[in-house]
């Protein structure tokens, strides 16, 4: 297909995945496409009367602002540079319109994955205990230990994350459940997969349970006390969802009363994790801060497929990761 007339492409270089070397390689990689660039939300609001007539599609732009470029006549087109969606929960406005979105999924699938199993690791093997002990100098030879080898693993969410967690847990001769809005949709590394209505009988098998689903209305508040009740007493809870996907205060009280054996999480209802947060202290809780996607590989990951949806875009072409504004995924 040949390159078709077009307005300009919005490049927001104030986004922390985006550094000057990934700023040249998209201009670099497409000659022909006028880009405009700015680098803070107050640049755009100086320059915004100047570029928004003229803007086709941007690469990168806030969130909280993408109602300011929705509503000029010519924008169509945003290409985000993280996975998630459920920002359009809280802009209606966005969800509703014309606008065609993408993101950038697959690109921290196999972080996380990792991430996913070092804190299944950890807890398995005591480890933020050991931490403490050898910080104190104290020789601490003992502790319920167990074994991830053999045991169950649930995964609620099969997208790229949770493909490439259910990938590595067979790698650990894993038992692999998964579950997912469409379960006909089978998966090479999953034993059994099960639609939503399978929720509880996932739970009641799982050793360990993970949540990678996307935050959607359907999703929202899925884990709470019937669901961790339905749990095994020796089950580990490892969220890498959103926080809001789990019912933080039920979930608080499950541990504490050891309805669950422990849980690692990277995502909060309330982020930072506020200071006087119970799940702090926990001692069968472990706390990373929203980080399980990081990577020092990112800006170049993302920018492979943004080169790739930019090509396609000039051409006519269909593109990659649209997201279903209905389904916020």
């Amino acid at each position: 297909m040949t390159e078709r007339e077009m307005g300009s492409i919005l490049l927001y270089a104030g986004s922390i995945h985006l550094q000057e070397q990934h700023i040249s390689s998209i201009r670099e990689a497409n000659p022909s496409v006028d880009f405009v660039e700015v680098e803070s939300i107050d640049e755009w609001h100086e320059r915004r009367e100047e570029l928004g007539p003229t803007l086709e599609a941007a690469v990168s732009f806030p969130y909280n602002h993408i109602t300011e470029l929705a509503a000029f006549p010519n924008f169509k087109w945003h290409q985000q540079t993280g996975a998630g969606a459920d920002w359009l929960l809280r802009y209606p406005e966005v969800a509703g319109s014309s606008v065609l979105l993408t993101n950038a999924s697959g690109v921290t699938a196999i972080p996380i994955a990792e991430h996913i199993l070092a804190l299944m690791f950890a807890l398995a093997r005591r480890i933020p205990r050991f931490v403490k002990a050898q910080q104190q100098h104290e020789w601490y030879p003992r502790g319920r230990l167990v074994e991830l080898d053999g045991a169950t693993l649930g995964i609620i969410g099969l997208g790229a994350i949770g493909e490439k967690t259910a990938e590595k847990a067979r790698g650990l001769n894993m038992k692999v459940i998964g579950l997912r809005r469409s379960p006909e949709k089978s998966s090479p590394h999953v034993d059994k997969m099960l639609g939503p209505d399978g929720l509880h009988e996932l739970l009641e098998e799982a050793d360990w349970v993970v949540l990678t689903t996307a935050m959607t209305p359907e999703t929202l508040g899925m884990i709470g006390e019937p669901e961790l009740r339905a749990m095994k007493e020796s089950a580990h809870l490892i969220n890498i969802s959103r926080g809001e996907v789990v019912d933080e205060e039920i979930l608080t009280r499950a541990l504490e009363e050891g309805w669950i054996a422990g849980a690692g999480l990277d995502v909060f209802e309330r982020e930072p994790l506020p200071v006087d947060s119970p799940l702090w202290d926990l001692r069968n809780v472990l706390v990373t801060a929203h980080f399980a996607g990081f990577t020092l590989k990112y800006g170049d990951k993302v920018t492979e497929i943004i080169n790739d949806n930019i090509h396609r875009y000039v051409n006519g072409e269909s593109l990659n990761n649209i997201i279903d504004k209905e389904l916020c995924y």
